[in-house]
């Protein structure tokens, strides 16, 4: 098949897209598919139709260039008004289908999905409805409430609004606060008391005009990917220092991942069912990740969503895959199969 693997953009998780893309792209080739890595907001200036995917290509070259733009960015932005880069909606609009290796906003939120739906082009993952419910932190919260899927207590905040105090929504330090619409925990800041809580708002903020406070749990870290709606088997993360930040997400070495998770045989199937029933209240469709933590009670409570996993070296997802059998290129290939499947299904 002819594919456009579409990665970076303007988000804070711009460079982890690229390493995504560019992994898979790599995968892709190597089955055969004649993909190519594209930077969704700065494009291909050189890109000939008639030549979008040749037999012959060189995914680090193309890799390097998008990463050229990385400091130029914001600059970029403020002197253009179209997201798309050039060729960007023609390359895709001539590929049998465009994996979406985003990350983030103006990606992974359902803008460019529905871009896509309106103009026809094929794409993996899930649809732009819930694309835009799992990104949003607070309308995640309100859905897995609403359905019955094991979650922490929280409220939300308004920047506009006045500073609301944990204690009078019932809730007791240390709290979590994080940006509503933001992925890989940026903007995410663990609060213990009050001096630390209005520090963790302000940065919250400065990610957006809304955010959420949650009350902090100590426990383990779980994850659990669902793919064609089953779930595959669930993986610890345990940071050999501090928390699950953006750093021991994505620093090699700083994170000790286990898969499949040493816990109880009941633990697993009840944490698996969680994750499948909180895709379902999501609406997500083909793939996604539901991370969880686990008390030492037993108890576990679903923290967030995930529809377009990271697909770097160190992610989760993959290792899931790896536990049954599935190896990298298979993954990327049977994401791309499940996802034409729903296209196929609307004929």
């Amino acid at each position: 098949m002819n594919i456009v693997v579409l990665a970076a953009g303007t988000s804070t998780e711009r460079r982890v897209s690229i390493v995504s893309g560019a992994n898979v792209c790599k995968a892709l080739r190597a089955r055969g598919h004649r993909a190519v890595l594209l930077d969704v907001f700065c494009g291909d200036e050189n890109a000939q139709e008639g030549n979008f995917f040749p037999e012959q290509y060189d995914v680090e070259k193309a890799q390097s260039y998008i990463s050229s733009f990385n400091d130029k960015i914001t600059a970029m932005q403020q002197s253009r008004k179209s997201f798309f880069g050039p060729n960007v909606l023609e390359m895709c609009s001539a590929a049998d289908v465009v994996f979406l290796a985003l990350h983030g906003a103006n990606g992974e939120d359902g803008r460019v999905q529905a871009t896509f739906d309106l103009m026809g082009i094929k794409y993996t993952g899930t649809d732009y409805i819930s694309s835009a419910l799992a990104m949003d932190k607070t309308l995640t919260k309100h859905l897995f409430q609403a359905y019955g899927v094991p979650t922490a207590p929280a409220y939300s905040i308004v920047k506009t609004d006045a500073p609301v105090a944990p204690e009078t929504k019932g809730l007791k330090y240390p709290v979590v606060v994080k940006a509503a619409c933001q992925g890989s925990s940026v903007g995410v800041t663990i609060a213990r008391d009050e001096s630390e809580y209005q520090k963790a708002v302000d940065i919250a903020f400065n990610y957006g005009d809304h955010a959420l406070v949650e009350q902090f749990i100590k426990g383990r870290e779980f994850s659990v990917a669902v793919v064609d709606g089953k779930a595959l088997p669930v993986i610890e993360i345990a940071p050999k220092q501090g928390w699950y930040d953006y750093n021991n997400k994505y620093q090699a070495g700083s994170t000790v991942e286990t898969c499949p998770a040493q816990i109880t045989a009941q633990e697993t199937e009840r944490m698996q069912r969680n994750a499948e029933k909180a895709i379902k209240a999501l609406g997500i469709v083909g793939y996604g990740r539901i991370d969880f933590i686990m008390e030492q009670d037993g108890s576990m409570y679903a923290l967030e969503a995930n529809t377009l996993p990271g697909m770097t070296p160190t992610s989760l997802v993959p290792q899931e895959a790896a536990a049954v059998g599935v190896n990298f290129e298979q993954l990327c290939e049977n994401l791309i199969e499940i996802s034409l499947r729903r296209y196929n299904n609307k004929k």
